[in-house]
């Protein structure tokens, strides 16, 4: 996770609540209030001929305090828009919309005429930082360290220069591929390939066994750049097993035992430091092969639903796009601006210290880390007093938010919400979330909580990142946002689901530069994504809101994704559980607001009572579905499964509730060719599901 720096300072929390204070301290109370008594009509001459000096001293300062308030009251955030009308519709083009954002109707492909590629965007940032600080790490109980600018980008050189010495080609051909949490290193390693037109490959173990060997091979990867030994033992082992034959040179970020280098070698494979190859790019420095727009920058491989992952090609114009739409919206501070990016420690247990000592100014997080933040902060209010008051002290500053006014320096604010305000580093102005979902509910209070702008955004992969984002001003919820200037979004029809874009919904498409080239070497799922008029299919259903903002309400598919944000496909968990010995049918469920699944299982009545006693548990049909240690003893039953499997634990049910009546065609849960009806188990279902939550948080 990287934070940006802060470029700004707040004003100082409560210089403005101490200039009234001392004002107040000056005047009589009571005079005050005999001031305020009016005097009947006709009257005012005698009235004000009896105002005492002191009385005429508190109407002073009232008449100060007022005018304070009116040239320092707080100012409510000018949308960039008619917040009524934020998308509107392309003529001529079957319904798809476009933001309302900018002064051209063109879609914007860049935002800086010297910033159409990464490699330009970062030289940019150079430039325009002044050789600033861009880079930033630290050691535990350690103040963070910055890389410059300038030391960043040399580093890139003599790396990317090391990289040719070592048969590496300064084409969109070379593919390189780095396996490696997120840290200055990575940066490094992906700005010495855009420096020398080369492409990057992230390596992700997190997509299942034989991921990375799948993506070793599909992309012809011959040189892999790792933050940790213990990852360069697991890329030798496919070699070992002559699973990744293209396999040469691994470069490794952190030290390294000479026993590492020994194992290599045995099996063809070159491992050398990172600081090594700089060296050697160092004293064999080459001249930099900038791409061009149209050139590969990098391809991301995501999950499917079945089958091997997918490499999504993505283009330095789709980058530049996706990110100058972002700026168009919010203004915000990245490279092309000379900002500074902080990366945490490693260790997640570790980030609220990281965050103190940073001091970040953006924050962009997965609704998973928001709803943790919201929840511990009720969990702190742990009587019902303080719930009242910390409810009633969101209200008032919701309130605000409503009126478009964001601040941190509220009364409210000293008395309930600078703390945690402070385990953020006290100077977050933005906080950007998308992945999965956020909780309207969430959303409100953390604006309001946090006085900073929280975004919620929508996209994928395949669209490099965002197609929709938050207009500033709009603090409502339960929408996505508008189509952000870089792309047109239209909806249509899905008619095996009963959405109609006459009702304006359907399933989301997206066309503009931000979008994708295809799958690499799987032109038959490219196929799937891109039609011939190179929309992007999403297969997620969405509604156009009166005001032009976007609501996600279902999937095309039944995929879904977890407030983590990972995708999750039901129908091949449930067909590993459905091996259960007393499991006779199985109902996933996930949502997206949430961090894990549940299920709804129907024993066998033949199988289930022999499988019982095996386990001392005894009684009729219907006792057992009752029986909290057989409910127990059937999810570790198919937790064992899972485990098998080959699922994540995120992929396995965490509760289920035993249901003793079969899924029919009958009452309504199976289609004719007996498939489950996923809608109508999810509403059946609902009062238990709702229960399996609340009792499992």
């Amino acid at each position: 996770m990287a934070c940006l720096g802060h470029s700004g300072i707040l004003k100082p929390r409560g210089a403005r609540s101490e200039f009234f204070l001392s004002l107040l301290e000056k005047m009589q109370t009571q005079e005050i209030l005999r001031m305020l008594r009016l005097p009947e009509l006709g009257d005012l001459g005698q009235f004000f001929r009896s105002l005492s000096a002191t009385t005429l001293v508190s109407m002073g300062a009232l008449a100060a305090i007022l005018a304070y308030w009116f040239t320092h009251r707080p100012k409510a955030l000018q949308p960039p828009c008619n917040l009524l009308m934020q998308s509107e519709e392309v003529e001529d083009s079957g319904g798809a919309r476009r933001s309302v954002i900018g002064d051209s109707p063109q879609l914007l492909s860049h935002y800086y005429d010297d910033a159409r590629t990464m490699y330009e965007v970062f030289r940019r940032g150079l430039r325009i930082s002044g050789n600033g600080p861009c880079l930033g790490f630290r050691n535990p109980k350690q103040p963070y360290q910055w890389l410059s600018y300038q030391e960043v980008a040399d580093r890139a050189e003599f790396l990317g220069s090391g990289l040719l010495q070592h048969n590496c080609k300064p084409c969109t051909d070379q593919f390189i591929g780095v396996f490696a949490q997120n840290r200055p290193e990575w940066i490094i390693a992906e700005l010495a390939c855009y420096t020398y037109s080369m492409v990057v490959v992230p390596l992700y173990d997190t997509l299942g066994p034989g991921a990375v060997r799948y993506i070793i091979n599909t992309a012809d990867i011959s040189t892999v750049v790792v933050d940790k030994p213990q990852k360069a033992v697991v890329l030798l082992e496919h070699v070992e097993r002559k699973e990744t034959p293209g396999l040469k040179l691994i470069i490794l970020m952190e030290p390294f035992e000479e026993a590492l280098k020994d194992r290599g070698q045995e099996c063809g494979v070159v491992i050398k430091s990172m600081q090594d190859v700089e060296d050697c790019g160092q004293q064999n420095h080459c001249d930099p092969v900038p791409p061009k727009p149209s050139d590969l920058s990098i391809v991301c491989f995501t999950s499917g639903t079945t089958g091997n992952p997918k490499g999504a090609m993505l283009t330095h114009g789709n980058v530049v796009a996706d990110f100058s739409g972002f700026l168009k919206v919010t203004e915000s501070v990245v490279y092309c601006h000379g900002g500074r990016v902080g990366f945490f420690q490693g260790d997640i247990r570790l980030l609220s210290d990281d965050m103190k000592a940073l001091g970040p100014t953006i924050f962009p997080v997965v609704p998973r880390l928001l709803n943790r933040m919201y929840d511990k902060i009720f969990s702190q209010a742990d009587t019902p007093l303080k719930r009242w008051l910390l409810e009633f002290a969101a209200k008032r500053k919701q309130a605000e938010v409503r009126s478009g006014i964001i601040r941190n320096d509220s009364i409210w604010d000293e008395l309930f919400f600078n703390k945690v305000q402070a385990s953020l580093g006290g100077c977050v102005r933005m906080i950007v979330t998308g992945a999965a979902p956020a909780s309207p509910t969430v959303l409100g209070f953390l604006r309001a909580a946090l006085g900073c702008q929280v975004y919620e955004g929508y996209g994928q992969t395949e669209c490099t990142a965002g197609c929709t984002f938050t207009t500033p001003g709009d603090w409502t919820s339960g929408h996505v946002g508008a189509p952000l200037p870089c792309n047109h979004i239209k909806l249509v029809d899905v008619e095996e689901l009963n959405y109609w874009t006459s009702k304006g919904e359907g399933e989301i498409c997206v066309r503009g530069p931000n979008v994708f080239k295809g799958y690499l070497k799987d032109p038959e799922r490219t196929k799937e994504a891109l039609d011939e008029d190179s929309w992007l299919h999403t297969g997620d259903i969405g509604k156009w809101l009166p005001a032009g903002t976007l609501k996600i309400i279902d999937r095309k598919k039944h995929i879904f994704k977890l407030a983590q944000g990972e995708y999750v496909a039901p129908e091949m968990i449930e067909n590993i559980y459905i091996r259960s010995e007393p499991v006779a049918q199985v109902y996933v469920h996930g949502d997206s607001l949430k961090a894990f699944l549940v299920g709804i299982v129907v024993p066998d009545p033949e199988v289930m009572p022999s499988w019982a006693r095996k386990r001392g548990i005894e009684g009729t049909y219907a006792e057992l579905c009752t029986n909290k240690e057989l409910k127990k003893a059937i999810l570790e039953d198919m937790v064992r499964l899972g485990k098998e499997g080959g699922l994540h634990s995120f992929e396995q049910v965490k509760a289920i509730h035993i249901h003793s009546d079969m899924f029919s065609v009958q009452n309504g849960l199976l289609t004719p060719t007996l498939k489950a009806k996923r809608p109508e188990l999810r509403e059946y279902f609902k009062k238990q599901i709702e229960e399996l939550y609340s009792t499992s948080m």
